[in-house]
């Protein structure tokens, strides 16, 4: 492992012991695949980053944000960017909405799972079953 990875595992596991209330509350309910069976971990680090919560197999990374983050919008914007350059869709939450709307929160999050996983029905077309080429004929 390289010295900055190691850094960064440091500072995830010193993250996961200090949560605040809202991803306490949030972790409830992702963690153990409770949603859809899908697995998420906290304190996730990602390349240069460490994502709040983050589903590495559908590529979603879960990001709660208290009053501090409004004086970080251009750090958060690059993290952004980076991350959609890699594939992850992010999605972002303030902790007074966790805290007074889960719900909500999960319906959001159930729909970004739904719309990231994998259908089991279809065939991946990269192994040749279930693409389809369309050409037009005259």
């Amino acid at each position: 492992m390289n010295p900055k990875s190691r850094i960064a595992l440091g500072r995830a596991k010193k993250l996961r012991r200090v949560m605040t209330d809202a991803e306490k509350e949030l972790w409830y309910h992702l963690r153990a695949h409770r949603l859809f069976g899908t697995k998420f971990k906290r304190q996730k680090p990602i390349g240069p980053y460490i994502a709040d919560f983050a589903c590495p197999a559908l590529r979603l990374v879960i990001e709660i944000d208290g009053g501090q983050h409004s004086e970080e919008v251009k750090y958060d914007r690059l993290r952004e960017i980076w991350l959609h350059k890699r594939g992850y869709t992010v999605l972002r939450f303030w902790n007074n909405e966790v805290m007074e709307n889960m719900e909500g929160v999960l319906e959001r999050i159930a729909a970004a799972v739904k719309n990231q996983a994998p259908s089991p029905l279809s065939p991946s077309p990269a192994s040749g079953r279930g693409a389809t080429e369309i050409t037009a004929r005259e």
